[in-house]
């Protein structure tokens, strides 16, 4: 965005929608004590923070931009309002927010099937990014991993539809190649 000074390429939804993940799994991890979670999903949200700015930065359309991050703070902060006030207690909030969790993790890794199906339907990977790909297979399996070992479904059970996406996606890479004159390289090994 900072190098072409646009936003025309790039969907701002999934950024504020990976701030609002980051800021869940936050309070999850304060309420439930968790140092790991707390530093990993402050750093997250700092930066998606810092990503939603830019993008309000290089926007021609900033009020739509600002609506958008408004109503999704405003339905957050009735969350928090909601497990902090209405709930008070910390194992029904540990599971409620949990599942809150789980579930907007589970959306934000079935979120891309709809570009499976472009994919297919043209042969082509072109809207797809490797790179991307690999850090969500990463990432989504540390998670995995370390839900299984704190044996924390709320942790581990949302990340495994990011392995599967994962593996659909490298396997569409395989079937139908991207073609060399990309914009961008691939990883190499």
């Amino acid at each position: 965005m900072q190098m072409t000074r646009s936003v025309d390429s790039v969907q701002f939804l999934p950024f504020l929608t990976t701030d609002i993940n980051n800021l869940s799994w936050l309070s999850y991890g304060v309420l439930k004590g968790d140092g790991t979670l707390i530093v990993v999903n402050a750093v997250g949200a700092v930066l998606q923070t810092l990503y939603i700015l830019v993008y309000l930065h290089y926007s021609p359309q900033k009020r739509a931009v600002l609506l958008q991050t408004a109503t999704l703070l405003g339905v957050l902060l009735i969350g928090y309002g909601y497990f902090w006030l209405l709930v008070p207690d910390l194992e029904a909030q540990l599971q409620q927010l949990g599942l809150f969790c789980s579930v907007f993790t589970i959306s934000m890794y079935l979120s891309p099937l709809a570009d499976l199906a472009k994919v297919i339907q043209t042969k082509s990977t072109q809207c797809l990014s490797f790179s991307l790909t690999i850090a969500t297979l990463l990432t989504s399996s540390s998670w995995s991993l370390y839900g299984f070992r704190l044996k924390d479904p709320y942790i581990m059970v949302p990340n495994l539809p990011g392995i599967l996406t994962s593996f659909i996606r490298l396997w569409l890479f395989w079937k139908y190649p991207q073609k060399q004159d990309r914009n961008y390289r691939l990883l190499q090994t």
